[in-house]
């Protein structure tokens, strides 16, 4: 299953139906086209397209698009806080777009220590990948996928905002204050990697 957030709506590409606010099978390329402009200009927030074969699906999605890859991380302290960015008056995770050459572990880990003034952040292990769409200014649609990579800082908290990158504030945050705090006021890409971190502790 895919998840893809577009506009802080969400599109889910999957096997069956999902019983969400809209389903639509896919027949064509068309139906996806159909489902973009229903999330893009109605009121519809969730909608699901289904078909056998979901990589089918996937790869005439992606024709709709330019992709950009981008990797970032979930760093926790040996306090079991959680590290964010606030960029543009949100909650963030640290990320950035891949350099040419570089791995997603290498740039998950360059991204992380540049917006956070971090260095020697320790990678854990792959967490998932997020997806959701924006719109150029010269109305170029991208597809950004984020691979999110677990890591831990053990070091001395030299934390500081890249601000040429617009980042005005970087901040540890624990379990209450990331549900109190980060989440009313986060994207929802943000909350569901997370949570899928949460769920890999408790396993």
């Amino acid at each position: 299953m895919y998840k893809v957030f577009v506009n802080e709506k969400k599109l889910l590409v999957s096997k069956h139906p999902e019983n969400l606010e809209k389903d639509l099978r896919f027949e064509s390329f068309t139906t996806l086209e159909i489902a973009l402009d229903l999330l893009e200009n109605t009121s519809v927030k969730e909608l699901n397209v289904f078909g056998e074969n979901i990589e089918e699906i996937w790869k005439e999605f992606q024709k709709l698009f330019r992709i950009i890859e981008a990797a970032g991380g979930v760093v926790s302290n040996s306090q079991g806080e959680l590290l964010f960015i606030k960029r543009l008056g949100k909650w963030d995770l640290p990320k950035g777009k891949m350099e040419k050459g570089e791995s997603r572990e290498e740039s998950a880990v360059r991204e992380i220590e540049e917006e956070t003034g971090l260095q020697d952040v320790e990678l854990v292990e792959f967490i998932n990948t997020t997806y959701h769409i924006y719109i150029e200014r010269n109305g170029e649609k991208i597809l950004k996928c984020t691979h999110w990579f677990e890591m831990n800082y053990d070091g001395e908290d030299t934390s500081k905002p890249q601000i040429e990158e617009g980042i005005t504030e970087v901040a540890w945050k624990n379990t209450t204050q990331i549900e109190e705090e980060v989440f009313p006021s986060t994207f929802q890409n943000i909350k569901l990697i997370v949570k899928d971190f949460w769920n890999l502790k408790l396993k």
